[in-house]
């Protein structure tokens, strides 16, 4: 883990309007649209060697996401992109977590907001070392959200909108005091979603078994774990998956930018114990997004 220093403290360049400004330097005003009102997307990227994985798809889905929200980001995916990889170079980084944002600014106070200006800005820093394999592979434990992730009906689920985040923080926190990793998020219908910032896969009879996304985020690093798993020969099924399943299943793992692919070895009452198939993913996943450490080794 990283060291607990404030973000609001540290060194760097943050790249804030098209500029490289210091990072403390990096600051808005109290009545920032986006504080009050939650009109910010975001993404979360890793770069691993110094290359930003899948990095137009993140800023593809950065500037579709603001469109959804009703904003125009003032710059172009190839713009976001040599941004991001501008930050990572003025940091001197090179295994770095990427933050880029776009949000409404302060002009307008209240819920209207056509004449906010559009602002985007991008943060790097170090992510540090790696769970070891053996390490990984005991599996997080999970426990059940209260909140469900919403209709899409009633909220913009396909955009990475900052707003949507503030049930997972709260379910976050509710886990983390129970003593639990993480939680699992059922949908408004009641069917199993994903957990408060990662998807999540299930395993039976060696078939993958994966909830559909149609009011959940479909993950940048979850299709790309379908593409690797199909590779390799596994069935995988996108499907309506309900809660009482949940103990049918004998693997369970997550993934996502930050997660990366991590199995999971209970949900509540229920066990699974990670085997081959995690095992098999989790090192396909990492010779992908680490080709040169995969080769020197």
């Amino acid at each position: 883990m990283a060291s607990l220093v404030p973000f609001d403290e540290r060194d760097g360049l943050i790249w804030f309007d098209g500029e490289m400004v210091q990072w403390r330097d990096a600051k808005l005003h109290l009545l920032t649209h986006a504080l009050h009102y939650g009109s910010a997307v975001f993404e979360g990227e890793r770069c691993y060697g110094g290359e930003i994985f899948k990095l137009t798809e993140h800023s593809q889905r950065l500037v579709e996401g603001a469109r959804i929200i009703d904003f125009e980001i003032p710059y172009s995916v190839a713009e976001i992109d040599e941004a991001c990889r501008e930050v990572v170079r003025a940091n001197n980084l090179t295994d770095a977590y990427v933050r880029p944002i776009a949000w409404r600014g302060s002009e307008q106070m209240g819920v209207s907001a056509q004449d906010n200006s559009i602002h985007l800005a991008i943060a790097a820093w170090d992510w540090g070392s790696y769970f070891p394999m053996e390490e990984r592979l005991k599996g997080l434990r999970l426990t059940r959200a209260k909140y469900r992730r919403p209709d899409p009906a009633t909220a913009p689920c396909k955009a990475k909108a900052a707003g949507l985040y503030m049930i997972c923080t709260i379910e976050k926190h509710r886990a983390e005091r129970a003593g639990y990793a993480d939680a699992l998020m059922l949908d408004y219908r009641g069917q199993v979603a994903e957990c408060t910032g990662a998807n999540v896969f299930f395993i039976q009879d060696g078939v993958i078994h994966t909830p559909i996304p149609d009011c959940f985020l479909d993950g940048i690093t979850r299709r790309t774990v379908i593409g690797l798993a199909q590779a390799r020969g596994y069935q995988v099924v996108e499907r309506v998956i309900m809660p009482e399943e949940l103990g049918d299943f004998s693997e369970c793992f997550i993934t996502g930018t930050a997660a990366e692919v991590t199995p999971v070895s209970e949900i509540g009452e229920f066990k699974y114990t990670p085997g081959t198939i995690c095992q098999t993913l989790i090192q396909d996943y990492m010779d992908l997004v680490q080709p040169s450490k995969a080769a020197a080794e």
